[in-house]
This record gives structure tokens, C-alpha cells and sequence, in this order.
């Protein structure tokens, strides 16, 4: 297969990269880097199936030749980035999702589209199927992030009901490891920094929110079931062990083996509005239609995160 991936040079379209790249597809990788980077596909430049775009799929795109899949998963994608790119984070998942959906229109190609956990906003209910409807503010700093990616779930569905477009959608739950940057925001690259540079661990709140963490391999094995599925509906990718933000900051401390200390902050800026008291997906429904279940646990997927950002550190 000829397959595009946009947000190519980001944490997971990198890993996606490799992963159809080492199956024997040939992958265009289109991205305009504000904020992936080129270090996530240097291994790739060069590559007689890989070839890399710096374009803002927002913006008219073309890719010449033929194209059998479109993966989209251009977007930022932590509450740092979101608040500080609020309009393009809108604009990806709207403009970029309609002229990705174009593309493969013409070209006659399957296309995924990566939806986010965040579709369901801070849950009334725990786990989370894919019936859920969810509980998302409209108007908080969050819903560019959020209501852009319920908008591109639409799109892709209208393009499915009204050109026959074969479409896929993923609901990504947390997922970390190595290639995440330690500016990120999110908790994984935080709390890993701050325990190898022996800084406290800041937690927001009183640490009972809850998260499920996924090894970077399971979404990748995941979402590459679902683009050779039949499955056209929303599908979540995640790992069903929750837990809370203390104990997860506890088990950074455990397996770095700081000595750094645990604190308390009161969370007064806008990251924190709306942040969801739970986040467990219910998985089922890909155990069902994929034969898909997360893999690694959360202690070797720590451990191989751990030794990457240690050499960034």
C-alpha cells in the first residue's frame, strides 16, 4: 500500500510511520512541524518507501500518484499545545479533516481519522463505551481540542453516509513512551522529568483523577487493525487498567528511583478546566471486531520511556 499519514513527525504518527514502513508499505509523511519534529523521522529521510511534506493540511493539499490509505493525525495534542494554538488546533481538525477526507475521495482511499479519548469530556459514566455520548463544555479553553475532534468524527461519518467513503475512527486514550516531548504538559513528561532532575512531582488537585495508560506499540498495533477492519464506526484504542494520577506519580518515583518528593498544587490556569475526574475506556468493542488488547505493562512501558527521556534529560 501507498498510505499518507499527517502529523508524521509528532509522537504517534512517527510510530505509525515505522510501523507501515517495516510491514513493506510506502509511506507519505506530511506535517508542518509546530509541533512534531524532524528528529522523530530522521531515521526515515532517505528511505526509497518513505518521503516526507512540510505542509499544513489545513491548507489545500495534494499528493500525486496514487494513494490506497489516509491516516489524519495532524493535530496538537496536549492541553500546553491546544491553549497555545487554539484557532490551528480548530483548524486541523475542521479544515485539515475536510481536505484530508478530499483527498481520499479522489484518490479512491481508505482513510482513519484519530479521535481522542477527550470526545467524551469529563464522563458521567465509567468506563467509557463508544455509545457514550459524552460530557464536553463548548465554551471552556479545552473545546478547541475537544469539539474539534467531535466535528471531524461528523465529518468523517457525513462522508461515509453521503460518497461511500470507506472511513475508520480510533478514540485514543492516553498513550506514552519514547519520542513524547518533555514540554509536552501532559502527566507521562512531566512527571518523568521532573523525577530525574530530583524536582517534586506536582500534582494538581488532590491526585484522585484517574487515568489508563497505554504503551505507544498497543495504539500502533491497534489503530493498524482497524485501518484493515470492516469496522466504520468509532472504535477506543486504550488500556482498561485505571488508576489514579498519586499512583501513577508514585510508580515514576519507584522505577526512575528518585528521591524526589510528591507535592500538592492548586490548579488555578486554564489546562486544568474541565480535566476529567476519570478516563477508563471500555475496550470490548475492539476486543471484539480487532482481537485487540494492550499488551505491555505499565512497568516495562515506564521503563523503556524512562531510559528515552534520560537521554534527553
Amino acid at each position: 500500500m501507498r498510505v499518507l499519514i499527517t502529523g508524521a513527525a509528532g509522537f504517534l504518527g512517527s510510530h505509525l510511520s515505522d510501523r507501515f514502513i517495516n510491514e513493506g508499505h510506502t509511506v507519505v509523511g506530511m506535517d508542518n512541524l509546530i509541533t512534531g519534529s524532524m528528529d522523530n523521522i530522521a531515521h526515515l529521510m532517505g528511505h526509497e518507501r518513505f518521503s516526507f511534506v512540510n505542509q499544513d493540511v489545513s491548507n489545500f493539499i495534494y499528493v500525486a500518484g496514487e494513494l490506497d490509505a489516509v491516516l489524519h493525525f495532524a493535530s496538537p495534542a496536549s492541553p500546553n499545545d491546544y491553549l497555545e494554538y487554539p484557532i490551528p488546533t480548530m483548524k486541523v481538525g475542521s479544515l485539515g479533516t475536510h481536505n484530508t477526507l478530499g483527498l481520499a475521495k479522489v484518490k479512491g482511499a481508505r482513510y482513519l481519522f484519530a479521535s481522542t479519548s477527550e470526545a467524551y469530556g469529563d464522563p458521567l459514566v465509567n468506563p467509557q463505551p463508544e455509545t457514550y455520548w459524552g460530557n464536553v463544555n463548548p465554551n471552556g479553553p479545552r473545546s478547541c481540542y475537544d469539539e474539534a475532534k467531535r466535528f471531524g468524527e461528523a465529518l468523517v461519518l457525513a462522508y461515509h453516509r453521503a460518497h461511500g467513503l470507506e472511513t475508520r475512527i480510533v478514540r485514543i486514550f492516553n498513550t506514552y513512551g519514547p519520542r513524547m516531548r518533555l514540554n509536552d504538559g501532559r502527566v507521562v513528561p512531566n512527571f518523568i522529568a521532573q523525577a530525574l532532575k530530583g524536582k517534586p512531582l506536582t500534582v494538581y488537585g488532590d491526585g484522585s483523577q484517574t487515568r489508563s495508560f497505554q504503551y505507544y506499540t498497543d495504539l500502533v498495533e491497534g489503530v493498524y487493525r482497524l485501518l484493515f477492519s470492516a469496522e466504520d464506526m468509532p472504535v477506543n484504542i486504550g488500556n482498561p487498567t485505571e488508576m489514579s494520577i498519586l499512583d501513577f506519580a508514585h510508580a515514576v518515583v519507584e522505577i526512575t528511583g528518585s528521591q524526589s518528593d510528591i507535592i500538592f498544587m492548586n490548579p488555578k490556569d486554564g489546562r486544568f478546566t474541565d480535566d476529567p475526574k476519570v478516563r477508563r475506556p471500555d475496550i470490548s468493542k475492539a476486543r471484539r471486531v480487532l482481537g485487540w488488547e494492550p499488551k505491555i505493562e505499565l512497568a516495562d512501558g515506564l521503563a523503556q520511556t524512562v531510559a528515552y527521556f534520560r537521554s534527553r534529560v
